[in-house]
This record gives structure tokens, sequence and C-alpha cells, in this order.
């Protein structure tokens, strides 16, 4: 081997080192949960681990001198030297019971521990998910990263900190094993190291081939989950009853799990062959140190109750040496998994919004100067330089077909979204500078596909104000503007009905009834100045939905409205009605204006016309 190559072999070796000692970094910081999680289980977790680790070998040295002290008083007679030998049964009793003391609050510290924790864990993952953008969450990446992050994470800081206690446990008990061995032969310390090192490189690598398996097929495993949550939920159920979709949803179930069965299978075969042949070498290390110990007693250069004591050590020892390299591994494996933990706790966030309170011109409404926008993974633009002005106490409607950028339109008004060019201000202010909780305070919202929490009504319609969503009073001023109130007060717990089949004694709500509720959700912020609904009646049957707009003309004199509909009975209620094809206005004006244009509204509104003739 030339030299140039006996250098590039030390420095993939060098690299190699660097990247499994490089995992390492979130020890630490593993360490500093658990501490944080529970100072007073930690250190008596620490204070245990102290105990635990010395107590062996001093076990071990006891039952030598019993053994030696049984032969002298066989051989003497003394009653001296048979309460010697009592004397030290007596020690090692009392040994044995703090060592099982010592590992039963141990296993009490951990149990303690694990709830904490992975309660500590989880909120810290929810805390970190609230903090993320609309986007991150329509991004398929991110699902694999929150799911890695939560199936292992939230039980690994613990696996990690108990193996690192372990590890200083079995690391005392190592050093007085070697230092009664000593006293026997160094070389029996080597044997003792060196016999588990084959065992323990082949589990390391094992634990690595897992955790990458385990990354690669987060997809899969999330695919499994929604088919479990398409079978098994309940607002799933009647339509794949009546697709008759449940045997084909349960074979795609069965086709993945088998596929990760498999994987599975080959890394379970493999690791278990290569543990137990290694692991021979280590039982012919013993078995090679037992006939030496015995040749040594035979020889009389050792004493019975020495032979007893480094029989007991080298087998105590070997199986301590190798239970600090399994701690090793474990702790590398570990660290491994904490990594998808921290990759998504530290997933970078760009904070674009700004401090603002107030605008520059108050009074100057919401305007859209050509704004355009695209969504990420896709090449065709869902608004193309949209420019739009909605002032004060005015009724701005939203017509066009589905996929014409009504909701995306939504979506960059609530700040969801973030235009990739052009503006929306509101009062004379870029949308990018106000304060986001100023800015979600003055705006009201009812989307289509709005949440049916499986809470009681009157938190139903309180979540739409989270400051006061225990306010009775205003559950019920808010129900009553959104014409929820008659329904709600025929129930026999009134507004504090629980809704939804998830929970015992929950009622389920029509779908007219359920859009009601969210409609009143939306009435809860009364200091929202402008009021976002997307298809709020579209469950609602034509009489309750003119009752509705009636009434909403009223209520919402003063306030900007923006109202997306397919039913042009309500948008012509509207001050100007915007058309949107394909991301751009396509026609502006009042019901009568664009009637008389001739152009797409006016054919869109003889067809629906038509259709109730």
């Amino acid at each position: 081997m030339s030299r140039h190559q006996k250098f590039n072999f030390l420095q993939s070796i060098w690299q190699r080192l660097r990247q499994s000692l490089a995992v390492f970094r979130y020890s630490d910081r593993a360490l500093s949960l658990v501490w944080t999680t529970s100072r007073i289980l930690t250190i008596i977790f620490a204070i245990l681990t102290i105990v635990a680790g010395l107590l062996p070998a001093a076990v071990a040295y006891v039952g030598k001198l019993i053994v030696d002290a049984v032969v002298l008083a066989s051989q003497t007679g003394l009653q001296s030297e048979r309460l010697q030998a009592l004397g030290y049964v007596g020690l090692e009793a009392i040994a044995v019971i703090l060592l099982a003391g010592s590992q039963r609050g141990l296993t009490v510290c951990q149990s303690l521990l694990r709830v904490l924790l992975g309660q500590k864990v989880n909120v810290l993952i929810l805390q970190k998910a609230l903090t993320l953008e609309l986007p991150y969450f329509e991004d398929s990446e991110f699902y694999d990263k929150l799911m890695r992050a939560r199936m292992e994470a939230s039980s690994r800081p613990l696996s990690l900190v108990s193996r690192t206690f372990s590890l200083i446990q079995n690391a005392l008990s190592l050093v007085t094993y070697g230092g009664l061995l000593l006293n026997f032969s160094a070389w029996a310390v080597v044997v003792l190291a060196t016999a588990a090192l084959p065992a323990f490189i082949a589990e390391s690598r094992f634990s690595g081939e897992a955790f990458r398996l385990f990354r690669w097929r987060s997809p899969e495993t999330r695919a499994q989950h929604y088919l479990e949550t398409l079978i098994a939920r309940e607002d799933y159920a009647k339509e794949v009853k009546l697709y008759q979709l449940g045997d084909l949803l349960l074979q795609r179930y069965r086709d993945i799990f088998h596929r990760l069965y498999d994987e599975d299978r080959n890394l379970t075969l493999r690791r278990g062959f290569w543990g137990y042949l290694l692991g021979l070498l280590s039982t012919c290390a013993f078995y090679l140190a037992y006939a030496w110990i015995v040749l040594e007693a035979i020889a009389s250069r050792i004493s019975l109750g020495d032979m007893t004591m480094y029989l007991m050590v080298f087998r105590q020892g070997q199986s301590t040496f190798s239970a600090a390299l399994g701690s090793i591994g474990g702790m590398y494996e570990d660290n491994l998994y904490l990594s998808n933990l921290y990759e998504f706790l530290e997933e970078e966030i760009p904070k674009s919004w700004g401090t603002a309170t107030e605008g520059s011109i108050p009074g100057d409404g919401v305007r859209f100067q050509n704004v355009y926008f695209t969504y990420p993974g896709s090449s065709q633009p869902a608004l193309n330089g949209i420019s739009l002005h909605l002032k004060p106490g005015k009724k701005l409607a939203i017509v066009g077909e589905n996929g014409s950028g009504k909701t995306t339109l939504i979506k960059l008004l609530t700040r969801l979204y973030t235009p990739d060019s052009g503006r929306i201000l509101l009062d004379g202010l870029d949308l990018q500078e106000w304060d986001s909780e100023v800015l979600r305070d003055r705006i009201g919202v009812i989307f289509q596909d709005f949440v049916r929490y499986q809470f009681k009504v009157g938190e139903n319609v309180g979540v739409g104000d989270v400051d006061h969503i225990e306010d009775e009073k205003r559950w019920k001023i808010a129900s009553e503007k959104g014409m929820a109130e008659p329904f709600i007060e025929k129930m026999a717990q009134g507004y504090q009905t629980q809704l939804g089949k998830w929970f015992r004694g929950g009622v389920e709500l029509s779908g007219g009834q359920w859009q009601k509720i969210a409609l009143s959700r939306a009435f809860m912020r009364t200091a929202a100045d402008i009021l976002v609904l997307d298809e709020p009646t579209a469950a609602m049957d034509a009489e309750a939905e003119v009752k509705i707009f009636e009434r909403f003309q009223k209520l919402t004199q003063h306030q900007m409205v923006l109202l997306i509909s397919h039913r042009f009975s309500t948008v012509r209620m509207a001050d100007t009605i915007v058309v949107l094809e394909g991301g751009v206005v396509l026609e502006e004006g009042t019901h009568q204006e664009l009637l008389q244009l001739q152009g797409r509204y006016a054919t869109l509104f003889k067809l629906q016309a038509a259709g109730y003739q």
C-alpha cells in the first residue's frame, strides 16, 4: 500500500469516526431535557445509579469471604469462625437488599420520568407546530419530519439518559471488578474487555441501518395511519360503506404492512444471526477463563473463596461490559432518533411579520395591488396580477368556477400565505408590516371547510374569539346573529350540549346547523371590522339562506365583507361583484352593471336562474 493510499485509508477511518461521534451531540440536550423535567427525580436517579454500580462488586467480595470463612470454620470447628461466617452472610444479605432496592428505585424513577418526559417532548413538538405557517402543513416532506419526531422522539430522551446512567453504573462496576481481577491476572482484565467488542460492533452497525430504514419509510407509515383514519373515523364511515371501499382500503393497509414487514424481517434475521455468532466469542472467552481459574484453584494458587469470587466477577463483569457497550450502542441509536426531534424543533422559520397596530391611512380599507401567487410545487399561478379595493362598510362578492383563485384570495388576505409579488394593504399599510395578533383580531372568517369541533355548543361558537371562549353572554349574542340560537335553545343542555360522536352523550347536527354554528363563530369577534365568508350558506336551504343574508346586511353595515358564493341570489346583494377566472379579474361591477355587460357573469346568472324555473 502506497503512502497516499495509507493516508486516504486513515482519513476515511477518521471521517467515519467523526460521523459516529457527531451523532452524540444530542446527549447533553437530552440530559438537560430530563433535568428540566424533574430535578428531584434526576438526582435520585443519579444516586441510585451510583449505589447500583458499586454494590455488585461488594456482593461478590463478601461472597468470597463467606466461602473462605466456611472452609476455615469446617477445618477449625471454632464457634467464633462459625459466627464470622454467619456475619458475612448477614452482610451479604444487607448488600443484596440494598442492591434490589436501588434497582427497584431506578425502575420507579424511569417510569415516572417516562410519563413526564413524554408529555414535555410532545408539548415541545406541538408548540413548534403552532409557530409554523400554513405552507408547512401542506408540504408532504414536513409531515414526514413531524411524524418521525412524534413516533420515537418522545421516548428517546429518557432512553438516552437511562442508558447514560446505566453506562455510569456499569463503569463503576467494571472498575471494581477490574480491581478484584487484577489480583488474579492483568490478562483476565484484557480478556474481559475484548470479548464483548465483536458483538458491540455488529449491534452498532445494525442500529444505524435500522434508523436509516426508519427514515426512508416515513411516507409509507404515514399512509398506513391515513388508511386507519379512513376506515375507523365516523366522518368517513358513510362514504366508505356506501362506496364499498372497506376491502380496498384494508388490502392497501395490508400491502404496506407486508412491504414494511419484509424489510424488518430481513434486518431482524441478519441482526439475530450475527449477534448470535459474535456472541459465541464472548461465551468461549468466558469458559476459557473459567477453566484457567479452576486450574489455578486445583493447583492451590488461589483459595476456594477466591475461585468463587473470580468466577462470579468474570461472569458478571463480562455481562456488565457487554451491557456497557450495549448502552453505548443504544446511546448511538437514541442520538440518531433524537436528531429527528431536533431537526423538527430547529426548523428555520422566516419571521417576516411586523409590529404595526394601525395603518398609515386609517379608513382606506383593503387594497390588492397587482398581486401574484403560485402554490409551492405548482407551475400555474393561482392569482395573476389581482388588483381590488374593498372600502369600509362595503360588501365585495367574488364569483368564479372552482380553481379560479377565490379561496386563495382569502388565504392571502388572512395572511395564511404571502404574495409572490405585489402588495395587500390594510389602511394603507402592507399586511406584512402588521402585528399578526392585531391583524387577525380585525378579521372574522368562516371557511367552506370549517372545523366541526368535538366540543360543547358554546365552545364551538366561542372558538371564534379565544380570549372570550368561556363568555356565555357572547355565545348567545353571536348565535343570535348567526341564527343558530333557535335550535340551540331546543337542546336539553343548551350551550352545554356536547357536539359530535367522539365523546359520550354527543349530539350530531345537520349540515345547515353546523354552518350556522360556524357563522356564529365569525360573529364572536366583536372588534372585527373585516368579515370573510367562504360559501357561508352552502349547506342551508334557500329560505334559510335568504333570511341569513337579509339579517347579515343589517348586522354588517359598518364592516367590510368579502363574500365567496356560487349562489347569485346572495352575491347580488353585494356592493361590488368580481368575476375571477384563471386567477385573473375578468369582470367587476354591481349586479346590474354586470348583467348589462352581457359577459361571463350574465351567462352564469342566466344558467342558474334557469334551473329554478
